[in-house]
């Protein structure tokens, strides 16, 4: 039997009504981890980059399903969290 794959909810309407439902026939194997971001973020930085380094992290965080913005503060974390061990 062929497993359901989940649509495009475009409203709380549309989910609701597709959890309502039986969902054990779903495919579970679309799904992708998601990384959620809690920590407030209370500072702001600006900094210049050369136009294809700026391309570059958009088309990489683009590639991920995630805004630009986020790839970098990844980037930052990683490299901080190496530095310290």
């Amino acid at each position: 039997m062929k497993k359901k794959r989940v649509p495009r909810l475009k409203s709380d309407k549309q989910a609701e009504e597709f959890l309502s439902q039986d969902l054990s026939e779903l495919d579970f194997s679309q799904f992708k981890p998601a990384r959620f971001e809690f920590e407030k973020k209370d500072e702001q930085i600006n900094m210049r980059v050369p136009g294809a380094m700026l391309a570059a992290l958009k088309a990489k965080a683009r590639a991920r399903g995630i805004p630009y913005t986020r790839l970098i503060r990844e980037t930052l974390e990683r490299a901080i969290h190496e530095t310290k061990a």
